[in-house]
């Protein structure tokens, strides 16, 4: 039986999996609210106290870098040690993996109906491919073909500097640096991220939340830009999109991702409508040409499946990557 676990800032989904016909079926899955609990073994023990089940593997997507097998989560007051979790669990080991690592492995299972393509390309299926998530924060990785299968490979792409490419979004940089020492991308492409678009376009206008209480105000930014009953907020998500594409448009060009690129992460799936418009692809696809790899000819597709982080935790953990 394969324990996994997908944790992040705001939530912590674990699932367990057991193998059938050469691939994994997930069994029974629970959601935790992360900042109610202390750690992660105390989540892991109210999981499995009531499965009547002998955990031998494990696996966890931790949304943070992972150092000699340590994480300190970012946007959660964590430390996972795999050592100690190892211990708990009864394992020799466990795999820890950076939450987009996890996603990436997700996505190299996941079927055709689990994904919306919102824009069609001739991808090569021996490339590497593209993963970006928007949720609490922003990740990316790269998921690379070794010359037999694709591999992993995390990054901290979040927290390295907003790159403007419009008059309105130098702006914006402008907007931000006179309030935070560092403009980084997941600054802007993350939840919170809304209410400082939103900001910077009028800060005269203002809904719950906003002043840093409860409710989060991205969900209601994002709702009422998608309904078109707050016209700052239709052009925040307009703004922001087009931020996104450009971001995801970035990533595929460094990692040259002729595989394709994937958008996952909460935030995907709940503004698909404004995704699929097609501001979010020009974005992504208005770059400096280069001899030989043309983004034009990159697919780009939306996770839709919100447990394919989970999958690609347990995924790592039978595999043993």
């Amino acid at each position: 039986m394969i324990l996994a676990g997908d944790i992040g800032g705001t939530k912590t989904n674990l699932g367990l999996f057991e193998e059938r016909n050469g691939s994994l079926a997930l069994l029974t899955d629970q959601r935790y609210t992360s900042h109610e609990h202390k750690g992660l073994e105390e989540v892991v023990g109210d999981f499995l106290k009531s499965a009547a089940v002998k955990v031998t593997a494990a696996g966890f997507g931790i949304a943070g870098p992972v150092l000699q097998n340590r994480v300190e989560a970012t946007n959660l007051p964590w430390i996972v040690d795999g050592l100690s979790l190892a211990k708990f669990l009864g394992l020799g080991r466990v795999a820890l993996l950076n939450d987009l690592q996890a996603t990436a492995y997700g996505v190299g299972v996941l079927g055709p109906e689990d994904l919306e393509t919102i824009a069609s390309g001739a991808a090569s299926l021996e490339s590497t491919r593209a993963v970006i998530a928007a949720g609490t924060g922003l990740g990316e990785a790269i998921l690379f073909w070794d010359g037999k299968r694709h591999l992993a490979m995390a990054s901290e792409a979040g927290h390295a500097d907003f790159a403007p490419h419009t008059d309105q979004q130098v702006e914006l940089w402008r907007f931000l640096k006179a309030r935070h020492e560092f403009v980084f991308t997941e600054l802007i492409l993350a939840g919170r991220g809304f209410q400082r678009v939103h900001e910077f376009l009028n800060p005269a206008v203002r809904h719950p939340g906003f002043d840093g209480g409860d409710p989060d105000p991205a969900p209601e930014i994002t709702r009422q830009g998608l309904s078109g009953e707050c016209p700052v907020c239709a052009a925040t998500l307009d703004f922001w999109v087009e931020m996104y594409g450009s971001e995801a448009g970035n990533l595929a060009l460094r990692a040259v991702a002729r595989g394709g690129i994937y958008v996952a992460g909460g935030i995907a799936v709940k503004i698909l409508p404004k995704l699929k418009e097609g501001r979010f692809v020009s974005a992504a696809r208005h770059k400096e040409k280069t001899g030989g790899f043309s983004l034009q000819s990159v697919p780009i597709h939306v996770v839709l499946d919100e447990k394919c982080p989970l999958k690609g935790a347990a995924y790592a953990a039978w595999k043993g990557l």
